[in-house]
């Protein structure tokens, strides 16, 4: 999988199980979390986005209990899932880098929205 055809929501993923692993109600937690409420997952959508991941080895289960009667299955990242996430937060540190400095121009330049 090549970083720029990581999406926002993936991105997310990957960066909840960075600093360990959480089962799947907890990863849409930090999804919401990290974005801010801005990127709510539902639950069907993240455990395709982790089978998903997983088969491209960038996840993998880590474990499983039962806790109320519920199979709670835990998710962390891989090596490989923490090169991918490491490689696109460069690229998106890049990006906004770049656009912040065509915005300073801008500004310098005195050009006003229209």
């Amino acid at each position: 999988m090549g970083i720029e055809d990581i999406r926002e929501p993936t991105f997310l993923v990957l960066a909840a199980l960075a600093d360990g692993a959480k089962h799947g109600y907890a990863v849409i937690r930090e999804v919401e979390a990290i974005s801010d409420g801005r990127v709510t997952l539902r639950a069907g959508t993240l455990y395709a986005a982790l089978g998903r991941l997983a088969g491209q080895g960038l996840v993998r289960q880590s474990g499983e209990e039962v806790v109320d009667g519920r199979l709670r299955r835990y998710y962390d990242l891989t090596d490989a899932g923490a090169e991918v996430l490491a490689a696109q937060a460069a690229r998106l540190r890049q990006n906004a880098a770049e656009a912040d400095r065509r915005l300073r121009a801008r500004a310098r330049l005195g050009t006003a929205p229209a």
